[in-house]
């Protein structure tokens, strides 16, 4: 079963990143695309695969399950009263909505949730998270790190018309306060997941095991989306902060877990 898993989450991470390169490659030339409704569940499908590969199917049942409700109670009470991100609603271009949330949020936050925590485990290996400290750090990096994917994915969105600020925001059209309520709840996420995984496995901590190619395939996909924020065609100053947020982690991770490697191999 696992080396079916593996092979199926190889096979979705192909298909994703042609679908991300197509997108790279639309300044120059343009190759069928699924459009959002079609990209999101090819993402979480990989996302989910590989959570259920790397840390087993009951694991990545939990996370899955438990960012799916969390996001979506959230969202919902966003749009409904506008306190955690700001006043907004969503338009009909993502498909069929649960009351005022499409169905294809909650999937696309445990896309992102996924790969930004492996990325979030590859810069802090050599930390103890199973310690609180260490639990905590990992939740915290691992905010961040989707927190900045949401800060050069919200404004094309925005400007898209997929969902819409009431008033808008100094940050191309978007509230600050947005990427506050995008810390908050994922850093609430990755401690209840890592709490509740504790309680029911009786794991020690949720650390991730790097080794071989399949184990960076998140990393290499969040670096690949990152380059697509930058390739041409895009908002300069928008290219600027993706640098920052997305492709420098997404760099950093990676030598954090390649690195190592070499330095071994040469001993």
């Amino acid at each position: 079963m696992e080396r079916m898993v593996r092979t199926a989450a190889w096979a979705v991470f192909a298909l994703l990143a042609y679908f991300i390169v197509a997108g790279i490659l639309d300044y120059w030339l343009a190759l069928p695309a699924p459009g959002n409704i079609g990209f999101v569940p090819t993402f979480t499908l990989f996302s989910l695969l590989h959570a259920w590969a790397m840390l087993g199917g009951r694991r990545a049942a939990l996370f899955f399950g438990l960012t799916v409700v969390i996001s979506y109670i959230v969202e919902e009470l966003g749009v409904r009263t506008g306190v955690i991100f700001g006043p907004y609603h969503y338009s009909d271009q993502l498909g069929f909505k649960l009351s005022h949330v499409p169905v294809l949020i909650p999937l696309g936050w445990f896309m992102m949730i996924y790969p930004s925590w492996v990325v979030a485990q590859a810069l802090l290996r050599g930390v103890d998270v199973r310690r609180p400290a260490g639990m905590a750090a990992l939740a915290l990096f691992s905010a961040l790190a989707m927190t900045g994917w949401d800060m050069v994915m919200d404004p094309p969105m925005v400007r898209a018309g997929v969902w819409v600020w009431h008033g808008g925001g100094p940050y191309f059209g978007v509230p600050l306060r947005n990427y506050v309520g995008w810390v908050l709840n994922t850093f609430v996420i990755y401690l209840v997941f890592d709490a509740v995984d504790r309680a029911i496995t009786r794991r020690e901590g949720a650390a991730y095991r790097f080794g071989g190619a399949f184990t960076l395939l998140p990393i290499l996909i969040y670096t690949l989306f990152a380059v697509g924020y930058v390739a041409p065609g895009r908002l300069p100053p928008l290219t600027v902060v993706a640098v920052f947020t997305m492709l420098l982690p997404g760099l950093l991770a990676l030598a954090r877990v390649l690195l190592p490697a070499a330095d071994e191999k040469a001993r």
